[in-house]
């Protein structure tokens, strides 16, 4: 991640809000743009623990998570906070372009 330009991440993020008004609905096409192009599932490591993530979510409080499993177990994790593996999945680069659009 971050191998992507300034105006690059700019050019994505005006491509994904098609007729966003306001930053809520920025938000949620930059969600709706993520969940469609990121490939999952995918695995990862958060403090060492090895995870899947199974997809993306859009909380109450206007934020993009990571819905990970291991086991039964199932959590959120800020998709900005996410450690991605090495290599990225596919459309990891939509996560920097909302990391670009949130900063």
């Amino acid at each position: 991640m971050g191998t992507l330009g300034k105006a690059e991440l700019e050019a994505m993020i005006e491509e994904a809000p098609v007729d966003a008004y306001n930053e809520g609905e920025q938000l949620t096409s930059l969600f709706t743009v993520l969940g469609e192009h990121l490939d999952v599932p995918f695995t990862t490591a958060v403090l060492g623990v090895q995870l899947t993530v199974r997809g993306v979510d859009l909380t109450p409080d206007g934020r993009i998570v990571a819905l990970c499993s291991r086991g039964g177990m199932r959590q959120s994790i800020g998709i900005l906070e996410l450690p991605l593996p090495s290599p990225a999945p596919e459309g990891a680069e939509w996560i920097e372009a909302y990391r670009h659009w949130a900063g």
